[in-house]
């Protein structure tokens, strides 16, 4: 073989992505042969990225929101020389190989983000883009542009229809992120069919609308016409640009290309010879010709480029020291190193303060303390600032040019904002929060969701917490909200009683970097209690004990969280006059008490120990593990009412009387 084209170049894709579904017997090969000439010129000609180093911190980023076309990026990282080996593409789709059906962050190298939820990868790739400007405002010096990379997505019909793209789009546009490019496949099909039936927006006007910069009419199969695409979204950057990318689906399949058939099933071993036969690919499953690999290899200049910005990191590390060590610790992640001992001090100095106040202000006062020890920490809320109490006096909003951004108005998109700042916490540099009411969280659902599988380090905070936001009613009550959200994997979710263990809750969600957490904070005030300095410690421990049964081994222990942490705090007092030995366990996080080691939980919740009522203002059910069905729940089963806060508690049985009736029952 000679040099090969490009269209052999783009071939090489096509059938690695095909033979590995039809080995699988599962798997989508049409989105992989339409857009494989697409994938071809970005990779080949402007995709900046080392194989050899996939977190080189200024690389381009490249997102697949159509993620179900996850063939066609493994093709891509086997064929640019990652340490994604063939013998991984024939395990497509297998237990524990590094080619899941859909792209899985840190499961395999060269992946940017978990994706297969469509359009969240778009959101994703509108936070990274976000956090490139915002790292280029607070780093970059003229001669000196340390921070300096894209960010570019593919995307289907199937992502444009979800609503989450509006969401993020249109941020995209008011940010004026002129390095995120995305390319449209815009093949009109979907698993149904052809989509003129239920997709019919004018696409292009609509994101010119968002103030996008449009390129109309590529040629998805034309290297001359993708290229003059991309150099004209190139020539612009004060806008995202949308790149309009005509395609056929299952490009080169005799009897299948252009038709639902070949979106979501393996194209079968006739179809697939006649794929073969009619792009002139002779070659049998998974063979790549040596010359093929070189095509694709010859621009593999990425360990080159990385050495040039390690030489430029270098001057400007000389030049501003301290920006340089701080975009480093920052770049990998890790705390300043008198974060914790700082954050120890400031939850003393609330515990010996014993304030009583509502747990969201507590939330705001933790931000204000925290904030200025982590110029890493960028913050946001869903059009409710003033009411989650998210900003703090160094609040400055990402849409000017301070170089000390950090702060996002999403306006009411819980969804795109949490699926953004999942694409801000995985670019790296920057620890990101997000707010809204807890009833709002389901808007926000599988982004959250996304959050904890990818695994993401965000912070989601929710305030308004249940029935006691009183007078707006079932509507904005959240009533399953926190069991639902404890029920999601690797999800952390506090719900803290006072202001001290609010504290103790933002320092837990900072330090942690496995997965996201939920921060759940009252509108009405709580009071503090009282507490050892001894107990403080124990907070962060996600369950422990508040209040010791007096004179020996408890007769009965209350376990609450949150608001109804006081009522059980006051019921205890009540059974002690009546003569039971009775302790009160705060649980602030059943997700990280679960994780303690057998004898800490042992000694919180003696097994021995069986008459338990746990307290809590939401549905009953998730309490049966530790309460078993031999205690009580004091909670609420149905939807609340609109009424003020303290008329609720009492209508709905939530009350120390209900508590101290429960234990004295068991």
């Amino acid at each position: 073989m000679t040099k090969p084209t490009r269209r052999q170049l783009a071939n090489a894709i096509r059938f690695l992505a095909a033979d590995a579904v039809e080995a699988a017997k599962s798997g989508h090969p049409g989105m992989p042969m339409g857009m494989a000439d697409i994938a071809e010129v970005l990779w080949n000609d402007y995709l900046r990225h080392n194989p050899s180093n996939p977190d080189w911190f200024n690389r381009d980023r490249f997102v697949l929101s159509n993620g179900h076309g996850s063939m066609l990026h493994y093709a891509l990282l086997h064929l640019s020389g990652y340490d994604l080996p063939i013998e991984e593409l024939k395990r497509f789709r297998q237990l524990h190989s590094k080619t899941a059906g859909h792209p899985e962050r840190y499961e395999t190298p060269g992946v940017e983000t978990t994706t297969g939820p469509l359009g969240q990868g778009l959101a994703n790739a509108v936070g990274f883009a976000l956090a490139e400007k915002l790292l280029a405002q607070r780093f970059n010096q003229p001669e000196l542009e340390i921070v300096d990379h894209r960010t570019w997505v593919f995307m289907g019909d199937g992502c444009l229809m979800e609503g989450v793209s509006h969401e993020a789009a249109s941020l995209a546009g008011t940010w004026k992120l002129g390095k995120l490019t995305a390319f449209w496949d815009d093949n009109g099909i979907s698993i149904d069919g052809e989509v003129h039936d239920w997709f019919t927006d004018d696409t292009p006007a609509r994101f010119e609308a968002y103030g996008w910069h449009v390129v109309r009419g590529v040629d998805g199969h034309d290297p001359a016409s993708i290229k003059a695409g991309i150099e004209a979204a190139l020539a612009v950057d004060d806008r995202p640009s949308l790149i309009c990318c005509k395609t056929t689906i299952g490009f080169g399949a005799p009897n299948k290309a252009g038709k639902e058939e070949s979106h979501g099933s393996p194209l079968g071993k006739d179809e697939l010879e006649g794929a073969r036969k009619a792009l002139d690919w002779p070659y049998p499953a998974f063979e790549i010709p040596q010359e093929i690999y070189a095509g694709w290899r010859a621009n593999g200049t990425g360990t080159l480029r990385q050495a040039e910005w390690e030489q430029l990191f270098d001057k400007y590390a000389v030049q501003y020291p301290d920006a340089a060590a701080e975009l480093t610790r920052r770049s990998h992640g890790d705390l300043p190193e008198d974060f914790a001992a700082k954050a120890d001090a400031y939850i003393a100095q609330v515990q010996a303060e014993g304030a009583t106040i509502a747990s969201r202000k507590a939330s705001q006062n933790a931000i204000g303390a925290f904030a200025p020890l982590l110029p890493e920490l960028i913050g946001g809320s869903a059009d409710l600032a003033p009411s989650n109490l998210t900003q703090w006096k160094a609040s400055k909003s990402v849409t000017g040019t301070d170089r000390d951004a950090n702060y996002v108005h999403y306006g009411v998109r819980e969804f795109g904002m949490s699926a953004i700042a999942n694409g801000i916490a995985l670019h790296g540099g920057f620890l990101p929060f997000d707010a809204t009411f807890l009833v709002f969280s389901d808007y926000a659902r599988n982004a959250v969701r996304m959050s904890a599988l990818i695994p993401a380090h965000v912070i989601h905070v929710y305030t308004h917490d249940s029935i006691g936001l009183g007078e707006d009613g079932p509507t904005h009550q959240p009533v399953e909200h926190l069991a639902t959200l404890r029920y999601i994997p690797n999800n952390d979710v506090w719900r803290p009683c006072d202001a001290v263990e609010s504290a103790a809750a933002w320092k837990a969600a900072i330090v942690r970097k496995d997965g996201p957490s939920v921060l759940v904070f009252s509108r009405q005030n709580l009071p503090h209690q009282p507490r050892a300095d001894a107990q403080i410690g124990l907070i962060e421990r996600g369950g422990y004990v508040l209040a010791e049964a007096e004179g020996g081994s408890p007769d009965v222990i209350l376990i609450g969280t949150g608001s109804e942490v006081s009522l059980a705090v006051e019921a205890k007092a009540v059974l002690d006059a009546a003569g039971l030995k009775t302790r009160v366990v705060s649980m602030p996080c059943s997700d990280v008490f679960d994780r303690q080691d057998a004898a800490y939980r042992e000694s919180v919740l003696p097994n021995a120990v069986r008459r338990r009522v746990a307290v809590e203002a939401g549905v009953t059910g998730f309490w049966r593990k530790y309460v078993g069905l031999d205690g009580a729940v004091i909670g609420l089963d149905r939807f609340g009412a609109s009424a003020p806060a303290g008329e609720l508690y009492a209508y709905f049985g939530i009350t120390t009387e209900k508590v101290v009736e429960a234990a004295k029952a068991l």
